[in-house]
């Protein structure tokens, strides 16, 4: 497979290697992003094990809650200006209600429901995009439900820039609720416990972990306590519960939440755009093809 400058591009800036490291990851790994990642953390050159994809996208998250239903809601908009306009603050608002009112499955189920007004969500959009002038997108919503014995945890952090939802079982702590929903907002976890990371997923770990310790040098003998020391930090990094609360140091988030009586069952985070990729216009290359194209 040819390696081609964007993909270079984009394992520097997931990895922040160097650009002939990057180059020579994604030819010894013919070409596999997740292979070639992999590759530059065993020879000790990735700066980070997982770069969070650059966000591009505007808009907000925002979180409606309505006695034992809950909703998290992204809505992007092509600039954070109209993000802040008082009009788009109101179609995510009206999105919001609409979607713990109906319960869809999707966005496109969602897009296809009527509204009170007997307007689809599709033409209500389009008409506010009309009106505000920027294209605006339903990118995703999450909706949860709980019990009256149960505490849901709702967190916006920057004007929605991030939002999590997250629900506590066994306990009506909400304010309990919404600081271990702030931790996540905070260290951005991919998990709430160890049991929940595939076996495939702590084998990938395992193995980077032992040809860098082998690459560091270490003795045979030690490398695979050495590793299982490293595969609790990584755990650490990516499981909620095994993490230090942001609130108090001396504390794991897991004593926290044991000592509300509760238990964390599920946890939703949207940070605006990530994933997505904004065009970027180089004035000076558009040229320069032109050019050669006459």
């Amino acid at each position: 497979m040819a390696v081609t400058a964007q993909m270079v591009k984009e394992l520097r800036e997931k990895t922040g290697a160097g650009m002939m490291d990057c180059k020579k990851a994604l030819v010894e790994t013919n070409g596999d992003m997740d292979a070639a990642i992999d590759f530059l953390r065993e020879k000790g050159l990735s700066s980070a094990a997982k770069k969070a994809d650059r966000i591009a996208a505007e808009g907000i998250t925002a979180i409606e809650v309505q006695g034992n239903k809950a909703v998290l809601v992204e809505v992007n908009a092509e600039t954070d200006f109209v993000a802040k306009n008082e009009n788009f603050q109101q179609v995510v608002k009206d999105l919001s209600a609409h979607l713990l009112a109906t319960e869809p499955a999707t966005v496109e189920e969602a897009l296809a429901s009527t509204m009170e007004n007997g307007s689809t969500v599709e033409n209500y959009i389009s008409n506010a995009v009309a009106k505000i002038g920027e294209k605006i997108t339903l990118r995703r919503f999450d909706i949860k439900t709980k019990t009256d014995a149960d505490a849901f945890g709702p967190y916006l952090h920057m004007g929605g820039r991030i939002g999590v939802l997250a629900v506590l079982e066994g306990t009506t702590d909400e304010a309990a609720a919404k600081d271990v929903a702030m931790h996540i907002a905070a260290l951005n976890p991919q998990y709430i416990s160890r049991d929940e990371v595939s076996e495939d997923e702590v084998e990938r770990e395992r193995k980077v972990l032992t040809e860098q310790a082998l690459n560091e040098g270490k003795p045979e003998n030690i490398v695979a306590k050495m590793v299982e020391g490293r595969l609790g930090k990584y755990f650490e990094d990516v499981c909620v519960l095994d993490q230090t609360f942001v609130k108090n140091p001396d504390q794991k988030v897991r004593d926290f939440v044991k000592a509300t009586g509760g238990e964390l069952v599920s946890f939703t985070r949207y940070a605006v755009g990530e994933g997505i990729e904004k065009r970027e216009d180089n004035f000076a290359e558009e040229v320069m093809s032109q050019v050669k194209g006459n």
